[in-house]
């Protein structure tokens, strides 16, 4: 089990060589707005949010991704902090409806879970990667079907990313790292809020 764990790891990360090695929108920039639907079925936009509070955005792959639901796990367990300090979580990914709610359930997340139709927001933040194909086909060894889990067949996914935009839209912080591992942590979060 731990040699397939470490094979798994492997693959992940040789999937990141099509990746920016810088985001696209960077801290003091003004922060791409977006509108899309929830696990609620809510409609949520970034404008509307950003007139009460700041906003984190953090973008995850798909609940397939164990470190993706170990790092929505972890946020979810801070969410009361980052609403004192006057933010509201996100997380956004290209899954579709059925796959958002598998996050949801494993991650036990209680903020908005967003599907990202078309990749339109991962684009406009230049998070965006297409995976290579003998990637997809690797993945498809595992289990992965990127086609089923984002209902198309564009395999495109995000470099895990987490952005906090004050409620002037301009970015205070990014955490963007091609290597899938480093995620943001909530002090650090807590640190530009």
């Amino acid at each position: 089990m731990k040699q397939i764990l470490v094979v798994a790891l492997l693959f992940f990360s040789i999937s990141s060589i099509a990746q920016k090695k810088e985001s696209s929108v960077l801290v003091g920039d003004k922060a791409p707005m977006f509108k899309a639907m929830d696990q609620n079925g809510n409609t949520v936009t970034s404008n509307d949010i950003l007139e009460k509070e700041q906003l984190i955005v953090v973008f995850y792959r798909g609940q397939w991704c164990p470190l993706c639901n170990k790092h929505l796990s972890h946020l979810q367990e801070n969410v009361a902090k980052f609403k004192e300090a006057g933010a509201r979580l996100v997380a956004i990914s290209p899954e579709i409806a059925v796959s958002v709610e598998k996050t949801v359930k494993k991650t036990k997340a209680e903020y908005s879970v967003l599907h990202d139709v078309d990749s339109k927001i991962m684009k406009q933040y230049g998070v965006d990667f297409v995976l290579a194909s003998k990637m997809v086909e690797k993945y498809k060894e595992y289990g992965i079907d990127l086609t089923v889990s984002n209902g198309n067949s564009d395999q495109i996914l995000p470099v895990p990313a987490t952005y906090v935009i004050g409620k002037d839209g301009i970015v205070k912080y990014v955490q963007y790292d091609p290597d899938y591992k480093n995620r943001s942590n909530a002090e650090e979060i807590l640190k530009h809020l």
